[in-house]
């Protein structure tokens, strides 16, 4: 069992880290064996995932018991936010590699096939690609890609950017509910938030599966299909990790956990939120506008 220890509360046993790890290994593990064609590596990923699952449930568990029971004080507070911080500044950095190679196709790779600047290539292009038009979106020369229709903003990326915006301000109006200490307000504004994110994921679904079987766009159509999966893709990921996130605060908040004082959960869950909303507006202006 553990035990405060001093001012700052410190678990005697701490087997949670070391389960993690070994699922992540055993995942990612698994994942590898998979790629070079090895039988069993479809199942490591399984049994890993299963266990990454089942620590995240009872370390988080773990967490909020003791935090109901008043273990933590200030400091500990404090050192949970830093970690969150810390955590949404490595995000941060995931997704700027991605924009960063974004950027880098779009204004060097592609011109430089083209002939441009004082590194380009443009006449070993043409020897062996004639006619190649350094042009985004590109499927490569040669149209190595295969023939695609580039994704147009104005449709569901557009109405998913408004619902995502929405979305960040019914979470602010559920946190203003709850440092009033109205708890309905607050409810509603998750179950609202709640909503919004999973409409998003079903509506991404769908332009994912039109993109495959009517436009030609895939994660092979060149280099476009595979920033343009890449990028939302893991957005598309995040959201969905936000909305599961969210939905077990409501959960705790359904049972009377929270008040204006203590709410540190929701605090982290909210601040995930706006960094998605954030990410998404890059998204649609430099993946699908420009």
């Amino acid at each position: 069992m553990s035990t405060a220890s001093g001012s700052y509360y410190l678990p005697h046993v701490a087997k949670w880290p070391i389960l993690g790890s070994i699922g992540l290994f055993t995942m990612l593990g698994g994942f590898s064996l998979k790629l070079i064609g090895v039988g069993v590596g479809g199942f490591l990923m399984f049994v890993g995932a299963l266990i990454v699952i089942g620590m995240m449930f009872g370390w988080f568990g773990e967490v909020i018991k003791e935090g109901l029971q008043g273990l933590y004080n200030h400091q500990v507070e404090r050192s949970f936010r830093w970690g969150m911080i810390w955590f949404i500044a490595s995000e941060v950095m995931f997704f700027a590699c991605f924009f960063g190679s974004l950027f880098y196709i779009r204004m060097y790779v592609v011109p430089w096939l083209g002939g441009e600047g004082t590194t380009g290539v443009g006449e070993y292009t043409n020897m062996l690609w004639p006619g190649y038009a350094p042009e985004w979106p590109t499927n490569g020369p040669a149209r190595i890609g295969g023939e695609f229709e580039p994704m147009e903003a104005w449709g569901i990326p557009a109405l998913n950017t408004l619902i995502l915006l929405s979305s960040g301000v019914t979470v602010t109006w559920a946190h203003w509910g709850l440092l009033k200490n109205d708890r309905p307000q607050f409810v509603k504004g998750l179950i609202a938030t709640i909503a919004l994110g999973f409409t998003f994921v079903l509506f991404q679904a769908y332009e994912y599966y039109h993109a495959y079987t009517e436009m030609g766009l895939t994660l092979g159509a060149g280099i476009y299909g595979s920033t343009f999966f890449m990028l939302t893709g893991f957005h598309g990921m995040h959201v969905t990790i936000g909305a599961i996130f969210l939905t077990v605060v409501l959960l705790r908040a359904l049972r009377g956990h929270f008040d204006s004082e203590h709410h540190f959960a929701f605090e982290a869950a909210a601040w995930y939120w706006h960094f998605v909303d954030v990410v998404w507006l890059g998204l649609f202006i430099f993946v699908y506008w420009l």
